[in-house]
């Protein structure tokens, strides 16, 4: 048993996606979340960039005292050096590992697509470890670097008119090739699932990924002991490293409930 809090951090909001699944699965833990909402998005940064920024993002996590750290981000998660999570000092986890599992797990043609930002896509990490399950997965990557902007200007609600438009353009191709699997690569995605589902249809499974990452956390907790005590009463700390208040709605819509913060801002250039 371990009563120190679960680290998560993702470029902005999308994160929450991942709070909201491990609010429901651990309820007791406690969680530590950073969103660096100044320097959204990191999907059309170059991979020198995002490695700074992951590593500026984990340490600030570290200062706090995490017992586990989550990368609930798709670009960081396909950018990030194996050798360096290795090396840190505490467990770590990515959703890119999570959702390609659970997209292997879910396909009957072998047939699966991918989205995700810019970065993650240009990785080729998603083909890179459905590959390695097996090589006989047709693999379709498609860039969606608009989906991101829209989910951190709230542009969320069923049925938005503007968002519905660009999944169209974005997903139809995806659709043309016939995917029975559609990894939703970032964690922002999932925010926007009725708009990816109204053009891929009903007979395609969206895997979202920070469901999976949550699972994938639990899971390591488990099998390593680090689960908090029962009875803890568990909760979260959000931080970010723009105007708190920005952060705000999305709390209260994605992770639900109460939830109200709090939210305090991190000079996350110190880290």
């Amino acid at each position: 048993m371990d009563e120190r809090a679960i680290g998560v951090f993702d470029s902005g909001a999308g994160g929450l996606t991942a709070v909201r699944q491990l609010r429901r699965l651990l309820p007791e833990e406690k969680i530590v979340y950073f969103g660096d909402t100044g320097r959204v998005p990191y999907g059309t940064r170059s991979p020198s960039t995002i490695f700074q920024y992951a590593r500026q993002d984990i340490a600030f996590l570290l200062s706090k005292n995490v017992k586990f750290l989550l990368a609930a981000c798709g670009t960081v998660s396909s950018i990030l050096p194996a050798d360096y999570a290795a090396a840190l000092p505490v467990p770590y986890a990515g959703v890119v590992d999570a959702a390609s599992a659970a997209a292997a797990a879910a396909t009957k043609t072998g047939r699966i697509g991918v989205i995700g930002t810019s970065a993650t896509i240009r990785s080729g990490s998603y083909e890179e470890r459905l590959h390695r399950m097996n090589a006989d997965y047709r693999v379709f990557a498609r860039a969606c670097p608009m989906f991101v902007p829209l989910v951190e200007n709230g542009y969320v609600e069923p049925g938005d008119p503007v968002t519905a438009a660009i999944a169209r353009q974005y997903l139809t191709p995806l659709r043309e090739d016939e995917v029975d699997t559609l990894i939703l690569g970032c964690t922002h995605y999932p925010l926007i699932a009725p708009a990816i589902a109204g053009v891929m249809g009903p007979e395609v499974t969206l895997i979202d990924a920070g469901r999976e990452g949550a699972l994938l956390a639990r899971r390591r907790l488990t099998e390593l002991g680090l689960l908090a005590p029962a009875g803890q009463t568990g909760g979260a700390e959000y931080y970010v490293s723009d105007e708190p208040e920005g952060l705000l709605p999305f709390i209260r819509l994605f992770v639900g409930g109460d939830e109200r913060g709090p939210v305090t801002r991190v000079a996350i250039d110190n880290y």
